[in-house]
């Protein structure tokens, strides 16, 4: 979770992408819960990459090691120096690399249930998608087994896209093959890459297979994350969990769920919902507001909101209808 998340500013110039609440909690908290759910066995260690520790800060390292706690499992924090890739990223945490271990980038949701095959030196998660020369697929061979990687296929290969999250039987075994990368300076488009690392094992004979998803959910951008939390407010209130904290104010208020409302929040002559997440301590009045994020201790009034997605500490009197607000922000 080293990187900037340039794609999601202005939200990302104050937070990290990772800590950018999905559903009230912040994506990197969903998505390491949820692989936890899949594993279904005690973890004993979740280690974090981050990056500057100016952007990185102590506040952020608290969460995380509190996150790791909430698991039983110790928290470990590692920087990446550079952003030289994703191999790089992983090599970063090279004391923590041993043994059965899942490798996951942090700006991606899952939903899934299936039985993990550890008989297989790896599995790479795998979404089925429309348009796969868009992202890096496998190619499977007649036994179901991953035989290559492809980036962006200009041809088709397969409609199974890489989600980014990979169980090792022994990820001390990529590291080996990852540090012959970095030793003899395999680069693709400036940067140190896992694929290079796997393609090495494969070469080896090692059995990889395909594990997939029930649903994958990018948040990569404005647009795909508000998505991403419309999506997910719908699997949570199937799935039974409390939503709405009980420690609100409404006044004339119209709530048309599933929804997200932290504690504090104030809602006032007004509709929200459905498909919204609000923090902890806003203020909404005189608004409609469906289908968007508004953070926490944001103050909302006049407004009719589609498809919004509004940081902390947010001003906003106005009337326009989709917007892209970060923190401090302030519109009248």
């Amino acid at each position: 979770m080293a990187g900037r998340g340039s794609r999601l500013r202005p939200h990302t110039l104050t937070v990290p992408k990772p800590l950018i609440p999905v559903a009230g909690k912040p994506i990197v908290h969903r998505l390491v819960t949820d692989i936890a759910k899949v594993l279904g066995e005690p973890i004993d260690e979740i280690a974090f990459i981050l990056g500057d520790p100016a952007f990185f800060g102590n506040d952020i390292v608290k969460s995380l090691q509190e996150l790791a706690a909430g698991l039983g499992a110790k928290g470990s924090i590692y920087r990446q120096d550079q952003p030289l890739g994703t191999g790089h990223a992983i090599m970063s945490a090279k004391p923590s690399l041993r043994g059965p271990a899942v490798i996951a980038y942090a700006d991606t949701l899952i939903r899934a249930d299936f039985d993990l095959d550890k008989s297989a030196d790896s599995v790479i998660w795998v979404k089925q998608v429309e348009k796969p020369e868009a992202y890096g697929v496998v190619k499977l061979s007649n036994a179901n087994q991953i035989i290559e990687l492809v980036e962006k296929p200009t041809t088709f290969v397969s409609d199974l896209a890489v989600i980014g999250i990979y169980y090792f039987k022994d990820v001390g075994i990529l590291k080996e093959e990852l540090q012959y990368v970095l030793d003899n300076d395999v680069m693709h488009g400036g940067e140190y890459q896992i694929n290079d690392g796997i393609k090495r094992m494969m070469d080896k004979g090692m059995k990889f297979v395909p594990g997939k998803v029930d649903e994958w959910m990018d948040c990569g951008n404005k647009t795909v994350t508000v998505e991403t939390n419309q999506r997910m407010l719908g699997f949570l209130e199937k799935d039974g969990e409390t939503l709405i904290s009980e420690n609100i104010t409404l006044e004339n208020a119209n709530i048309i769920e599933p929804c997200y409302i932290g504690e504090k929040a104030i809602i006032r002559n007004t509709t929200v919902g459905p498909y919204v997440s609000i923090g902890t301590g806003t203020l909404l009045e005189n608004s409609t507001i469906k289908n968007s994020i508004i953070q926490s201790n944001s103050q909302i009034s006049n407004v009719n909101l589609d498809n919004a997605m509004i940081g902390n500490h947010v001003v906003f009197d106005g009337k326009f209808e989709t917007v892209s607000l970060g923190d401090y922000s302030e519109m009248k």
